[in-house]
């Protein structure tokens, strides 16, 4: 990996970390077809780069991050499901990490739901999340272990399944993935010195670009993202989730494997 790449692993991670549209699948898909070869490192950089994009949560929420202790602890609750699931499946979920295939079924299993999700749920009013409600989320969010079924798409879609309006939805899934993302990345950073690799400077170089562009992207894409889903909903991200997931499958089947 060079320095255009990470930069441009980076942008998708920006763009897609808070889209219903999975933002570790585009980073396969990107790096697949960048020919960046799917070793330790790579693996690393696609977790690591989202702790630059969740960051940029809570510069624009910060006000909502000084709130009583009732927040964190929903926050927590709605955590553990992940923390849990993700030691138990972590040799499975690396695995995952290395098949486009997969990346190109759930995309297209998504897009279906976020195409009926307007309709089924797309009136609600809640905007109280009960601890309940959290725990439930944290359980969607697990689902999201999966690459390319989007850990955003799966806690909105939790959300709104337990009465949330769409925008209350949206932003719970945005703070949920504060903890969650950076818990991951310490995790992942754990795993890869307890395997006795080590990080060159130059890695060290690409992991700080790739974290500085995927913070100023995520600024962008948060703002954007609210506005947008608060007045249409998620069906233009159903029908982009589905036309990539079959253009893939295409790719895949006819012309060339999606392997690493």
């Amino acid at each position: 990996m060079n320095e255009i790449q990470a930069i441009i692993l980076a942008i998708v991670e920006g763009i897609t970390e808070f889209l219903p549209v999975s933002s570790t699948g585009h980073m396969i898909l990107t790096s697949s077809f960048m020919g960046i070869a799917q070793d330790d490192f790579t693996k690393l950089f696609t977790i690591v780069i989202q702790l630059g994009a969740i960051l940029s949560v809570v510069v624009l929420y910060w006000r909502r991050f000084l709130q009583s202790w009732d927040f964190y602890k929903k926050l927590f609750i709605a955590f553990l499901p992940a923390v849990f699931l993700g030691l138990l499946l972590n040799k499975i979920i690396d695995r995952l990490l290395e098949s486009p295939l997969t990346v190109a079924i759930m995309l297209i299993l998504g897009g279906i739901i976020l195409l009926k999700i307007d309709d089924w749920y797309g009136q609600n009013t809640g905007h109280n999340i009960s601890y309940k409600t959290a725990l439930k989320i944290g359980f969607y969010q697990t689902i999201a272990m999966i690459p390319g079924v989007s850990r955003s798409g799966a806690t909105i879609v939790g959300g709104m399944l337990q009465g949330l309006n769409r925008k209350t939805a949206t932003e719970f899934s945005f703070f949920l993935a504060v903890p969650t993302m950076l818990g991951a990345t310490v995790k992942k950073l754990w795993d890869y010195y307890q395997d006795g690799l080590h990080l060159s400077s130059y890695q060290i170089n690409l992991l700080v670009i790739g974290n500085i562009v995927a913070f100023i992207v995520a600024m962008i894409a948060i703002k954007s993202f609210i506005n947008y889903v608060s007045q249409k909903g998620f069906k233009i991200f159903g029908y982009y989730r589905v036309i990539i997931g079959v253009v893939l499958l295409v790719i895949h089947f006819f012309v060339k494997p999606l392997v690493m």
